[in-house]
């Protein structure tokens, strides 16, 4: 019924990528012992990781909410790339990228997983082309590991974010787009599970424009076949592609036969291409030349250039969209293509941005105004041969800890001499490998661009910047010794689990299981109590303590019997109500046999907002506070007697370890600024050490903090969660009743999912409106329609759901879930999302004041 490829489509310049298409969908019906599939698979695994040209390099993050499809999606592309032989199924457990056993218990993606592969295949290939290097990142989407997402987003150059087509955009979607727009990360957006009943792909476009903010550029819209999805609409090039759900095999249909069997079909996507070719028009000078010299027949590598430029920036004004469902093999192949042909390379990125001191510059600003050495002014200063960033560390086990790397500038070799600008010190790889899932492979060099990891690293953390210079010196040089790369923050804890263990030797294994995984994990913080001596491990929530506890019994070898655990509980913060009078302390007593002596003035106040607009280069924000060093110049010199920056590093380091425990009930320290000054004719001496300057801001810090307490200013907060509950409208009260009465919470909005209005306009990227009535979509398949399915709804007495959305303390919600099956029967979901520290008032202060 359907022919291939046309002269038709040809003359417009589309035959090589859907010739390509076609030689791929051959490529993968061949049976996988013929010489094709074992070609693809040989080159996939031999060569992937080759040295490819910075250009053929993709670095791409798949990023979502939980359970809209990544790793089913992940799997496809690895398949149809022919790096895997069969597709790997999250509910069966046996995917390639999540590999953990609690993955594939609980069916959800906890850690980041790095694969690579090349797109197209080189059987594929056309004269002339080459394959791009993909190296892909899938993120875990729920929310307790978001910290996971946020330190791998920034090494990304590319992402697609996948959304439920059934449930639209969803909370951590925002979360993870805001995410991705702060690094000016360009996206695609792939609207996956078209096939499930519910599914809407308008509905979905129109929340993405609502509430991502950005300006959907649809480059395809979906196919469906009276009720069922069978393909997608190119819209650029004029063609249908349909898919085999078993294979996942492609049928490329062109626009004659489209309009032979289906003519709404093809006006459809021929209003659709005049839809994007207006919108692209509007911003893009080369594409209006063209338009209005060929009227709307535009070529195909006209609209993929203009798209290209348009999203390449980052700011996400604009993002194209992509249908398909990937658990039934339809649109996955057309989304590899999406990110060969939109997604930037590493060297089309914005330049890489250095903090040096108290400023942040660019790579070349920096070298240009790099301080040259003492005695010879007029000499460069010593080059730089290689700049890259940790953005993870992971133990494996048998290799130990690992450091995921990001080169930006250079290469790195096994024999590199590496500075640590953060840690000041050197240190040297054991190994170099390419990271693909649980494997690992030697590699000689990690080029430029490209993602790798390091053992042997005794010393790197979760951000730090590795530097390489010539020669093997003792010390960097002194212009380069505290440059980095921003590291990412860390969010405050919101939960924790006690433990206590039997004996002091099970403490001591207990102990150092804890330094290892907080050194993998920095959102999982732990210390030992003060007045209980136990141990306390904190995290971002429920999940995350659950697997955190797991990792300790099962992957360090803790045996749960010799401590006891405690519950998960919510961890409160301390706050205070008022401004401190000024604290002088002054540390003076010898340190590990040294004797030495600094001193600096600390005053407290409750943060507001002025403090973060007002927030200056020589101020930090931590766990909810802001700290500011002040270091005044001393009379008739304009130097100092040392190092500003390595005081000002100390003076914050007490800082924080003096918030990190409040005088009330032992918790950390939130919304609070902190002022510290740093005298140096006072406050400093010839002997005074790093741990004299530290301990004089800590115990300054906790002098005030005392006082505070004394005076009954210091209140307590609590953390507090936004939720969404869809359930049913019959139960919609009882529940809107518990959580207003019983939970201490409010319910903020309840609505019909019907009701949204898509009338207005919102505030887009970059500051610009956007009218969503000019918003094009195609319509559903049975909008102003009833389907025999629908008619058997409405016979059998049909459910009406309500979203209910509102904050309520995490406390009262970690456990929700449980509650609310019993109030609605099962028919319901509840999504979390972090909120703020809330201050605790009223009842619920007395409560906490009888279990403290």
């Amino acid at each position: 019924m359907f022919t291939t490829v046309s002269s038709h489509v040809c003359r417009h310049g589309q035959g090589k990528l859907l010739l390509r298409l076609l030689v791929l969908k051959n490529a993968r019906l061949c049976n996988s012992n013929s010489s094709i599939g074992k070609g693809i698979r040989s080159y996939a695994t031999e060569h992937a990781h080759h040295e490819a040209r910075i250009e053929n390099i993709r670095n791409i993050g798949i990023i979502a909410h939980v359970d809209a499809g990544k790793t089913t999606t992940t799997e496809r592309m690895l398949y149809h790339s022919g790096r895997t032989r069969h597709i790997g199924n999250v509910d069966h457990g046996n995917t390639t990228t999540d590999f953990l056993p609690m993955e594939r218990e609980r069916g959800i993606t906890i850690q980041s997983a790095a694969v690579t592969f090349q797109w197209p295949p080189k059987s594929v290939l056309l004269n002339g082309q080459e394959s791009k290097t993909i190296n892909l990142i899938d993120t875990p989407g729920h929310q307790d590991f978001r910290y996971e997402v946020d330190r791998c987003l920034p090494i990304l150059d590319g992402a697609v974010c996948i959304m439920d087509g059934v449930k639209g955009v969803e909370t951590h979607t925002e979360r993870v787009w805001q995410s991705a727009h702060l690094s000016n990360i360009p996206r695609l957006l792939y609207v996956n599970k078209l096939d499930r009943d519910g599914a809407s792909f308008k509905r979905a476009v129109q929340e993405a424009a609502a509430r991502l903010k950005t300006w959907p550029l649809l480059c395809q819209i979906p196919w469906w076949q009276k009720d069922e999805f069978v393909g997608v609409i190119d819209v650029i090039h004029e063609v249908g592609l349909r898919f085999s759900k078993n294979s996942g095999a492609m049928t490329v249909v062109p626009k004659e036969t489209l309009a032979t069997h289906n003519p709404a079909l093809k006006d459809e996507m021929e209003k659709a291409r005049l839809h994007l070719i207006d919108k692209l028009s509007d911003q893009d000078e080369g594409i209006m030349e063209e338009y209005l010299e060929r009227d709307i027949n535009v070529s195909s590598g006209t609209i993929k250039k203009a798209i290209r430029r348009l999203i390449i920036d980052g700011e996400a004004k604009f993002t194209p969209v992509f249908a398909g469902s990937s658990l039934t093999n339809i649109g996955v192949q057309p989304l590899l293509e999406a990110v060969v042909d939109y997604l930037p390379n590493p060297s089309e990125r914005p330049e890489l941005r250095l903090i040096t001191g108290s400023k942040t510059v660019t790579f070349s600003e920096f070298m240009e105004t790099a301080p040259k050495k003492k005695g010879a002014p007029h000499q460069k200063p010593e080059p730089v041969l290689s700049v890259s960033h940790v953005f993870k560390v992971v133990d494996s086990g048998a290799r130990g800890l690992m450091s995921w790397v990001r080169t930006y500038h250079g290469s790195l070799s096994r024999s590199s001499h590496m500075w640590n600008s953060n840690m000041h010190v050197f240190e040297k790889p054991q190994n170099i490998m390419h990271v693909s899932a649980k494997d690992y492979h030697d590699i000689q060099t990690l080029p430029t661009g490209h993602i790798g990891a390091m053992t042997g690293l005794k010393q790197a953390r979760t951000g730090d910047t590795l530097l390489t210079f010539p020669g093997h010196q003792a010390q960097a040089p002194e212009a380069y010794r505290s440059v980095r790369i921003k590291a990412p923050e860390t969010p405050p804890a919101v939960a924790f689990i006690s433990i206590e263990p039997y004996t002091k030797t099970a403490g001591d294994k207990i102990v150092d299981a804890l330094q290892r995984l907080s050194r993998e994990d920095p959102s999982i913080r732990w210390h030992k109590d003060e007045r209980s001596e136990q141990l306390i491990l904190s995290g971002m929530g429920l999940l995350h303590l659950e697997i955190a506890q797991d990792r300790l019994l099962t992957h360090y070898k803790i045996e749960k019997e010799t401590a006891i655990w405690g519950d998960i509980e919510v961890e409160y913060s301390e706050c205070l109500f008022a401004p401190t009078r000024p604290h002088h302390h002054e540390y003076d007593r010898a340190l590990r046999g040294v004797a030495g002596r600094a001193a600096c003035t600390v005053l407290l106040e409750p943060l507001k907002a002025c403090h973060h607009d007002t927030l200056l280069e020589s101020s930090i924000e931590r766990d909810g506070n802001v700290i500011h060093v002040s270091i005044p110049l001393p009379q008739n010199t304009d130097e100092l007697p040392f190092d500003t920056e390595t005081v000002r590093q100390q003076l914050f380091n007490g800082a924080i370890a003096g918030l990190s425990r409040g005088p009330r009930r032992s918790a950390p320290v939130r919304k609070c600024h902190v002022h510290i000054t740093f005298d140096p004719e006072k406050d400093w001496s010839k002997n005074s050490t790093g741990g004299h300057i530290t301990n004089a801001a800590l115990f300054a810090v906790r002098a005030a903090l005392k006082e505070a307490h004394e005076n009954a200013q210091v209140g307590i907060l609590e953390p507090f969660t936004n939720f969404t509950i869809h359930c049913p409208e019959e139960a919609s009260h009882a529940i809107q009743h518990d959580i207003s009465s019983a939970r201490g919470g409010q319910v903020m909005e309840v609505r019909k999912p019907e009701e949204d209005d898509y009338s207005g306009s919102v505030d887009g990227q970059g500051g610009e409106r956007i009218d969503l009535t000019r918003v094009y979509v195609p319509p559903d398949p049975y909008e102003g329609v009833q389907s025999l399915r629908d008619e058997g709804k409405k016979m059998s007495g049909s459910v009406r759901m309500l979203h209910i959305m509102g904050k309520a303390p995490l406390k009262e919600m970690m456990k929700y879930d449980g509650h609310l099956r019993s109030m609605t029967g099962g028919r319901h979901t509840l999504t979390l999302d972090p909120g703020e520290f809330e201050l605790v008032t009223g009842p619920r202060e007395k409560a906490l004041a009888l279990e403290g």
